[in-house]
């Protein structure tokens, strides 16, 4: 055992509980964990599953209601901080593509202003709704799929199927400045819903950036109209790139400098402390951060041979 963690953990997602940063939750592949002394020791919040977890939201508003996402689509929350659970249950949409991994939750969202509006990323399954807390889904996957009509947002890894790039989902948003807007990061780039996913655009990363694979989008909690987006070639390659925008995605700049960024860029964190700080991580063990806001860059590398990082988390 690791402070708690199981053996061997491999650690999916991360996060830190916006009121006490004491409190961290982690998706793991023995279900979720959750440390209250900021990563010391951990304990099970016995998901009453084994499925492998992956994704991990807490609640805007209620601080015992926490979401997770699992392998083989499965999405549970407790409303009394992991005493209980329950599934919520929603048909996987038929643009989901057979690949040779389980199709899985990647990321959860929920409205901040409304958090009965929730959306659930699947990788490679694209995305599907709910303005009911969960109560009933939509597939929201039509716009998504509109695009691979066009030659450019057309791609096949490990399906029968083109629209694969357009369904490999990766991470989603929504900002408090922008109610019912979705932010989407995906493998053929970063997109946007402002009808809660009924019609979608793309940012058009690639007209600020020369590689367009996007892993991770975040939104800053101090300023709502600020994004940060983790930008790379593809799932595994040689480069990634962290980029910013203070207009909710109408342009980007890149944010990371004096760093040599040698793998695929995974994720991003910022914290509610200072705005000054914003850390990420590639996915071959680099992890990069700033406490002055940007001006300056460290690069930290993990311990030789750990690799495939997925999560990162700022106290």
């Amino acid at each position: 055992m690791r402070h708690g963690l199981p053996e061997n953990a491999e650690i999916r997602a991360l996060a830190v509980h916006p009121e006490d940063d004491a409190q961290m939750f982690a998706a793991t592949q023995a279900g979720p964990y959750r440390s209250g002394d900021g990563g010391e020791s951990w304990t099970s919040m016995h998901l009453p599953t084994e499925e492998i977890t992956w994704s991990l939201l807490l609640h805007p508003q209620k601080s015992n209601v926490l979401l997770c996402g699992t392998v083989d689509n499965g999405v549970f929350r407790t409303d009394d901080g992991g005493g209980h659970w329950r599934q919520l249950d929603y048909a996987l949409p038929p643009a989901v593509c057979v690949m040779g991994f389980p199709t899985r939750v990647i990321g959860l969202a929920m409205d901040p202003g409304n958090p009965d509006e929730m959306y659930v990323a699947l990788e490679v399954g694209g995305l599907v709704r709910s303005l009911d807390g969960g109560r009933s889904w939509t597939d929201i996957n039509a716009g998504l799929l509109e695009f691979t009509g066009q030659a450019a947002y057309r791609s096949r890894i490990g399906s029968d199927t083109d629209t694969e790039g357009m369904m490999d989902s990766h991470a989603l948003a929504i900002s408090p400045a922008a109610p019912g807007t979705v932010f989407l990061a995906n493998r053929m780039g970063l997109f946007v819903s402002e009808d809660k996913g009924e019609s979608w655009r793309d940012l058009d990363i690639g007209a600020f950036s020369p590689i367009t694979y996007a892993r991770d989008v975040i939104v800053s909690p101090h300023a709502p109209e600020t994004l940060f987006a983790a930008i790379s070639k593809a799932a595994v390659s040689d480069a990634g790139s962290l980029y910013r925008s203070d207009d909710s995605g109408a342009t980007w700049r890149r944010f990371d400098h004096g760093v040599s960024m040698a793998s695929t860029l995974m994720c991003v964190a910022t914290t509610g402390r200072t705005d000054q700080r914003i850390y990420c991580a590639a996915r071959r063990g680099q992890v990069f951060g700033t406490e002055d806001g940007g001006s300056t860059w460290s690069e930290y590398s993990l311990p030789p041979g750990v690799e495939g990082v997925y999560a990162i988390a700022c106290p």
